[in-house]
């Protein structure tokens, strides 16, 4: 499998180093564990949203637009109702 080798200028380190307020050497040596963070995240909430799918689908359905040329009744200020195209 052929590698990808990324160049980055000391600048460009420096640059991201600081906008974070650290060190270079610190930055460097955070960079792999935020991605192992970042992709735990990722996976659990990947999960989460698998486990929760049907409460999602639920509500999807519940929230479905009306259909072309649907009449509803909508209240207006003073509590009276108009019908109302959609």
């Amino acid at each position: 499998m052929p590698s990808l080798n990324v160049t980055f200028t000391d600048e460009e380190l420096r640059a991201a180093a600081a906008a974070e307020g650290k060190s270079l050497k610190q930055y460097v040596h955070d960079l792999p564990l935020r991605e192992r963070q970042r992709r735990q995240f990722v996976r659990y909430a990947a999960s989460w949203g698998e486990a929760h799918r049907a409460e999602f689908d639920d509500l999807d359905a519940c929230r479905q637009a009306p259909a072309l040329g649907d009449v509803r009744e909508t209240p207006v200020d003073g509590g009276q109702v108009r019908s109302v195209q959609r």
